[in-house]
């Protein structure tokens, strides 16, 4: 039963008058429980895109929920997701970091991404430790056919607009002018060597 003095409501209580509840119901608590195990199941999550889904879902879902409420699911999927080791932010951003350098991603570019996707400064350090940006400036020419791996003879125009892309992905000018400079065999040969 409820207690009218208790801060806190009964799980059949949502509201107690015109009092916001402060902690969710044993059915939010399900709820989120289930709805934390079906993201992580679906995709590696970091800490950050856990509880910014479930608190949004739970916004959408419940009606007359209370923001501490809401914040309370956050918290409570992101420990459960802890306690079961379904969530590991370092885990993920070596993994986000092997597979960003494999499709020739920048340094920086990696470290924006790590940033934006929620993960701590620090762990993001760590995991591009390791990280070339010559042989991520030499797959990303790759996939472009820039540079030893161009097609078409180069102009002013075709060069201008190769160091253009290589500077919006995050690479340095002294990386990208390394690249272009570099031969077919030179080339190929950075990759084959990269411990991807």
């Amino acid at each position: 039963m409820n207690d009218d003095s208790s801060p806190f409501l009964t799980d059949d209580m949502a509201m107690d008058g015109d009092t916001p509840a402060i902690e969710p119901t044993s059915r939010m608590l399900s709820w989120a429980r289930n709805s934390a195990l079906y993201r992580l199941e679906q995709r590696m999550m970091t800490e950050k895109q856990l509880r910014d889904a479930i608190m949004r879902k739970a916004r959408e879902k419940f009606e007359n929920i209370s923001p501490a409420q809401v914040r309370a699911l956050g918290e409570f999927a992101v420990t459960f997701a802890y306690g079961i080791k379904a969530l590991d932010d370092t885990a993920y951003a070596e993994i986000a970091v092997r597979s960003g350098l494999r499709s020739g991603k920048s340094k920086r570019g990696l470290a924006q991404k790590l940033q934006i996707k929620g993960i701590a400064r620090e762990t993001a350090a760590v995991a591009l430790q390791e990280t070339n940006d010559l042989v991520a400036a030499v797959i990303f020419a790759r996939k472009r056919a820039f540079g030893p791996f161009r097609r078409v003879e180069l102009d002013e125009k075709r060069k201008a607009k190769e160091f253009s892309a290589f500077a919006r992905n995050g690479f340095s000018f002294e990386i990208g002018a390394k690249v272009m400079a570099m031969t077919f065999e030179e080339a190929e040969e950075i990759i084959a060597e990269a411990p991807l």
